[in-house]
């Protein structure tokens, strides 16, 4: 009865695997960089087991995310819950602000004060670390192409992995030069690379539950494209947003010329859509012209040059 996008579920399988393989690895070097910091004494470390223990409430949350998205629709969410993996990430975008806050903090305060590191430590447990981040990142990395719930945990490990390696990087310098003050700043600058892609992230996720129009499309280009079917006059009242990623969805009113038979009309408008824009979630109302003359099928301005009109 509801259409909640089956397509969907396959990829939703896949990316399920892919979390749970990336849970088991950030599980258990989380607690091994936990230790290895407290030991070695070391920001670096305890940054990035932090980051970590953030990693693992991320994939909880995003395979909660994506087993409520593979929920059928039902009456009272027409969509389904699709939207739950949007949510998740717009989530894990403003965990890793948070957590990004609280390493600035520590860095600032070991720069003040720079403690002692036993580097011979850290560089063992932060080349293991590096080893574990590297093949989670490589196992959400094909999920987080096209789905912004597995983009956010892959940003996560992400982040986990420059932490790694400015942690390597930290333990030979400190190594060579006895220079302390070499893992409070690499930690700052790896906090800095952390904001950059949880920012955007967060802006993507933020324009999904706002309903902006997919970032791959252009409002104005599939206005002219639907003018451009034979038999069609204007569109008005045109709509085009994400259900979630990957599942662009369209609404209009479109005017048509009174010799053309509408299913002919609609047929071709439905195949150019999903033809030329990806787009198979599109609701249409044909209207006849000699009606929009008599002024009854849509108020002034509520052209397709318009976002929100009424229906």
């Amino acid at each position: 009865m509801f259409n909640d996008g089956h397509a969907h579920h396959h990829a939703g399988h896949t990316n399920q695997k892919r979390l749970l393989w990336a849970l088991g690895i950030t599980v258990a070097f989380a607690v091994t960089e936990l230790v290895g910091g407290l030991l070695a004494n070391s920001l670096a470390l305890l940054s990035d087991a932090g980051h970590m223990a953030g990693d693992v409430a991320a994939l909880l949350l995003s395979l909660l995310a994506l087993w409520f998205a593979g929920r059928p629709a039902t009456e009272a969410k027409t969509f389904g819950y699709h939207r739950a993996e949007v949510v998740a990430a717009f989530v894990n975008a403003a965990a890793l602000l948070v957590i990004t806050g609280f390493i600035f903090y520590e860095a600032y305060r070991r720069f003040l004060a720079p403690p002692s590191v036993q580097s011979e430590l850290m560089m063992g447990v932060a080349v293991a670390g590096l080893l574990a981040n590297a093949a989670t990142a490589w196992i959400l990395c094909g999920g987080s192409r096209e789905n912004l719930n597995v983009r956010g945990a892959f940003l996560h490990v992400l982040g986990d992995l420059l932490g790694s390696a400015g942690a390597v990087a930290a333990a030979v310098i400190i190594m060579l030069t006895g220079w302390t003050l070499a893992d409070p700043i690499i930690s700052a600058f790896i906090g800095t690379l952390i904001v950059t892609g949880a920012w955007r992230l967060l802006a993507q996720s933020l324009h999904v539950l706002m309903e902006g129009v997919p970032s791959h499309l252009r409002y104005r280009d599939i206005a002219a494209a639907i003018l451009a079917v034979p038999g069609v006059l204007d569109v008005h009242d045109l709509h085009v947003w994400s259900i979630t990623t990957g599942f662009p969805a369209l609404s209009c009113h479109v005017v048509i010329a009174d010799n053309f038979r509408s299913s002919d009309v609609l047929a071709r408008l439905q195949g150019m859509l999903r033809e030329r824009f990806g787009i198979d979630h599109a609701t249409l109302q044909i209207e006849r012209s000699l009606v929009c003359r008599a002024g009854v099928c849509c108020p002034p301005g509520a052209r397709a040059g318009g976002r929100k009109g009424a229906d």
